[in-house]
């Protein structure tokens, strides 16, 4: 059975090109959760939230690393394992999803400097300092998306060299994360060492591990938790080789098992939240 509904503004707004290249998604969220704090998976991305209420604990490395207490702010830099938001009290923010190439055309920083750490957000982009000052005074979540956006498309950097050629490759394996990183090297005409240090400084993963995670989130966007899922079908459908792969790879990218996964999923949320819950694993 799931869950009743609980009281949690969310909102969201996608940006339109020149930004959308760089900006997956813009976020506005308030309220509480009812559960002590949650797992995130990975998404490829680099992550940057303004804190304006309560202070927000985050752990990364699926809680093995120093958590950090972020009043003002914080940057997820791009990692392959579960990140754990733990709110202190009510969630008051606003966020910033870059895509996979976004990170240093909209903060200025090298994306392996932040790879798999969560880093106070103004000591790393010395821009959130005045911009968290305009969204706190903003008069509703619409105008702080609004500025947010604003301040993004003024402020980005488009000339980041091997930009482009790293977006061409994200977009083949977004298209199929299966194709063998050789071949997508061969039609952007590098050798597959030259197209891994590339992507390593422009997306800060290598492309085997950005496949990984993208054949994950298309997996869990396609679960459907209301109902019984077969698991060895999914497997043979995203190109695992068997079964006890996919639990392998699913537990290193959420922190839990699927069954785990599903069950979390059915006790927290009510059925018409599920569906913006994918990746996310609550514990109460």
């Amino acid at each position: 059975m799931s869950a009743a509904p609980f009281d949690f503004d969310y909102q969201t707004r996608v940006p339109e090109p020149p930004l959308g290249r760089f900006v997956e998604l813009l976020w506005y969220a308030r309220g509480t959760i009812p559960y002590t704090r949650e797992k995130i998976a990975p998404t490829g991305s680099t992550v940057a939230v303004f804190v304006l209420g309560d202070p927000i604990i985050e752990t990364a490395n699926d809680g093995h690393a120093e958590p950090l207490r972020a009043e003002r702010g914080f940057i997820i830099g791009p990692h392959d394992r579960p990140v754990i938001n733990q709110p202190t009290g009510e969630t008051y923010a606003v966020g910033i999803v870059s895509s996979a190439v976004g990170c240093e055309a909209l903060f200025g920083v090298r994306p392996a400097r932040l790879r798999g750490r969560v880093e106070q957000l103004e000591s790393m982009w010395p821009l959130a300092t005045s911009l968290r000052a305009e969204l706190a005074s903003a008069g509703d979540p619409a105008q702080m998306l609004t500025q947010l956006e604003a301040a993004l498309i003024s402020h980005h950097d488009a000339s980041i060299p091997g930009l482009s050629r790293c977006e061409r490759a994200v977009a083949m394996l977004t298209a199929d994360p299966t194709t063998p990183i050789a071949d997508i090297a061969s039609a952007l005409g590098v050798s597959h060492g030259h197209l891994d240090r590339e992507f390593a400084r422009v997306v800060g993963l290598s492309p085997r591990v950005l496949a990984r995670i993208g054949r994950m989130r298309r997996l869990l966007a396609g679960i459907d938790a209301r109902l019984d899922v077969d698991w060895a079908d999914l497997a043979l459908d995203l190109g695992w080789f068997d079964q006890a792969h996919l639990i392998r790879d699913f537990r290193r990218h959420t922190g839990v098992t699927p069954s785990q996964y599903i069950a979390a999923q059915r006790d927290t949320y009510a059925l018409e939240q599920a569906g913006d819950a994918a990746g996310f694993v609550p514990e109460r």
